[in-house]
């Protein structure tokens, strides 16, 4: 089983940028889908944006779409999400995911989740 670990949110201005990192454990890397699921105050997890096993194909919610972008580095078992333009809503906790069998935008196909890093937009 894949452990992963989140680092890189923080406090922002609004227009600006911040990049995410996933760094995953175990040899096992790359037979994972990885993906980025978000949670804001007092509202219910959502999907942000999901990689391929290779990344070659990626797919993001509509609200980052254009904004963010996400990858990954199989030789350094990592995930990245680089989030540009922030808003004020884009204020959440951010779970890295992996998931063996893909990631639904529910995540009921999460098989591990890193511990989550904060992001925090000011307006």
């Amino acid at each position: 089983q894949v452990q992963l670990v989140d680092s890189g949110g923080g406090l922002v201005q609004a227009g600006g940028s911040l990049r995410l990192s996933c760094a995953a454990s175990g040899r096992t890397f790359r037979s994972y889908v990885m993906g980025w699921f978000r949670q804001a105050p007092g509202k219910e997890r959502e999907f942000v944006a999901t990689i391929s096993w290779g990344g070659g194909s990626a797919y993001y919610a509509d609200s980052v779409k254009g904004r963010f972008t996400i990858t990954r580095d199989n030789a350094k078992n990592s995930a990245y999400l680089q989030m540009n333009d922030l808003k004020p809503e884009d204020t959440a906790v951010y779970y890295c995911a992996a998931g063996a069998r893909g990631l639904g935008p529910g995540g009921d196909t999460v098989d591990a989740w890193g511990q989550g890093t904060l992001v925090t937009v000011s307006s």
